[in-house]
């Protein structure tokens, strides 16, 4: 006999029920639902209000942070030209950080009950309900968690001066990532390189979401040969 297959119920907390998709899992996530109001992921309130995030707390709590960092490997006895160039490359470290988060991490096929509800936490809610303004920038606790794996990452090839600063740098790169993801599912611009970016990114959304995986810029794409085609489907509006 055929177990029928099992259907998610949108008017109810979605968390612990798409996990039972099991392998039917990768095809409903990947068949977006195009409205600004996103659906309920657990009954708790708590941890409902745990999902939800302004896209400005992103740049009000970890920018004073980036400061704090730069001025760090300041007062350590850097100079603010050598501190600007560990910025700039933290930031193009962040750049690869962003393309292989996106690409291996939040794009891995699950199919068991756990597999699925994790990755649908992390990442496949914003593929079902990709203009869900407040699920679309990283809650800000689970970026602090985050924060201790990177700090020490970047230990282990800098020295104790430089890692505030290149800490600093690829926070720098994060906040522009998340703003920037924001304003390309949210914004109108009229202009390239935004014009640009918003149509690569929606391409990604709704034609092809196995290749454009990066969001501040292409240039990853183009190196490992994950570049989309040119045509693109907008479905923002």
């Amino acid at each position: 006999m055929v177990a029928a297959a099992f259907t998610v119920d949108l008017d109810k907390p979605l968390v612990f029920q798409v996990g039972h998709l099991e392998e039917q899992y990768q095809e409903w996530v990947h068949q977006p639902i195009v409205s600004k109001e996103g659906p309920r992921f657990f009954e708790n309130d708590v941890l409902e209000f745990l999902t939800r995030t302004k896209w400005w707390a992103v740049p009000l709590i970890w920018l004073p942070v980036v400061c704090w960092c730069l001025s760090t490997s300041i007062q350590m006895g850097h100079t603010i030209t050598e501190v600007a160039m560990m910025v700039v490359f933290g930031i193009f470290l962040w750049t690869l950080i962003e393309y292989v988060l996106h690409r291996f991490l939040f794009h891995i096929k699950t199919k068991s009950y756990w597999a699925n509800t994790a990755h649908y936490l992390l990442h496949g809610c914003h593929h079902k309900h990709p203009m869900d303004g407040l699920r679309l920038v990283f809650p800000p606790a689970a970026a602090a968690i985050l924060c201790f794996p990177f700090w020490n990452m970047i230990k282990l090839f800098s020295t104790p001066s430089t890692t505030p600063g290149l800490f600093g740098g690829g926070l720098l790169g994060y906040v522009l990532y998340d703003c920037t993801h924001y304003y390309l599912h949210h914004g109108q611009p009229s202009s390239d390189p935004a014009k640009h970016l918003k149509k690569y990114h929606l391409n990604h959304h709704f034609r092809i979401q196995t290749k454009g995986f990066g969001i501040t810029s292409t240039l990853w794409d183009h190196v490992f040969g994950t570049l989309p085609s040119t045509k693109t489907v907008d479905k923002s509006n």
